[in-house]
């Protein structure tokens, strides 16, 4: 039997007490085995807190796109803030970088930040760091990430490239643009990534599985889909089998309590997503028992990117 090794990564850990607490739960219950925080997150002492005594597997994820920065000499006069002084938003950085407004020096200094104020609250330094709203795989900002992760020996990273996803006809066409605005980054980003000796699992899935389109069984599908492409693909050592090779793969979520106002946040407050029914749709679906219990019949083992 192929063995499966999945990473299911709680995004957004820190960004308010609810969202600690889903997170914490669902990991509690197995159904997250792996959380990426935010460093600007209103809660990411608490976050940092929670992740050592229920010893969570704990990485960065680096945000460029919501909120202030962590980096004192950026948060006045920077190329990375709107007129109102917070980051320019998910569509307002990538307007910005279109233009060719942002400063990558600025970038660097501000990820590197977010490294270091990690290392302050957990103790250690990431074993993986992804991107808030997939800021990590845009143009040039691609170059810097990977040069932040070669200099601080961060190993993993995320490549947001997900099977099927073009045939998953649930997406509304205005998100599904922006999802394939992302894969279309992520394939440029592959070889950066690879130059700089930066990993990353075998298959990605998430685009097609958050908020509302979280379902049992759209999980079950995404995950078999991915398998079936990358198996039929992958380039087998000449002495084994595919049914004698380990398959990485994560799955990105977002459980949680829905964010009431004004608590949460990066620095603005929580957003509609953070305070939508969605959230707790997500945490109510990955904590089912079909769901684990599927992992047991497929031989998917839950595991963190320190596993690997």
């Amino acid at each position: 039997m192929l063995q499966v090794k999945l990473i299911v990564t709680g995004d957004d850990f820190g960004y308010c007490p609810r969202r600690n607490q889903g997170i914490v739960d669902c990991f509690l219950a197995g159904a997250v085995s792996n959380v990426s925080l935010l460093v600007n997150g209103s809660a990411a002492a608490d976050a940092a807190e929670l992740a050592r005594r229920y010893n969570i597997p704990i990485g960065l994820h680096a945000n460029l796109s919501e909120g202030s920065p962590v980096c004192e000499v950026l948060k006045k006069n920077s190329s990375l803030l709107n007129q109102d002084g917070f980051f320019h938003g998910k569509m307002g950085f990538r307007t910005a970088l279109s233009k060719g407004l942002l400063n990558m020096s600025e970038v660097k200094q501000e990820l590197k930040a977010q490294v270091e104020l990690f290392h302050e609250l957990t103790g250690h330094l990431p074993p993986h760091m992804d991107g808030h709203q997939h800021i990590h795989v845009l143009p040039e900002v691609r170059h810097v990430f990977a040069e932040v992760l070669e200099e601080y020996g961060i190993k993993y990273t995320r490549v947001p490239i997900e099977p099927g996803l073009q045939n998953c006809d649930w997406i509304p066409p205005s998100l599904m643009d922006f999802y394939l605005g992302v894969e279309e980054d992520s394939f440029n980003t592959v070889d950066v990534f690879t130059r700089h000796g930066i990993r990353w699992p075998d298959i990605y899935i998430g685009l097609s599985t958050m908020g509302k389109n979280m379902s049992v069984s759209n999980i079950w599908s995404a995950i078999d889909t991915a398998i079936v492409e990358f198996t039929s693909k992958a380039p087998w050592p000449a002495h084994s089998t595919p049914q004698s090779r380990t398959v990485t793969i994560e799955l990105m979520v977002h459980p949680g309590y829905p964010s009431v106002p004004p608590v949460g946040g990066c620095g603005e407050g929580p957003d509609d997503f953070s305070q939508s029914w969605e959230r707790l749709h997500e945490l109510q679906t990955l904590i089912k028992p079909e769901l684990q219990s599927h992992y047991k019949t497929r031989n998917i083992q839950l595991c963190s990117f320190k596993d690997l």
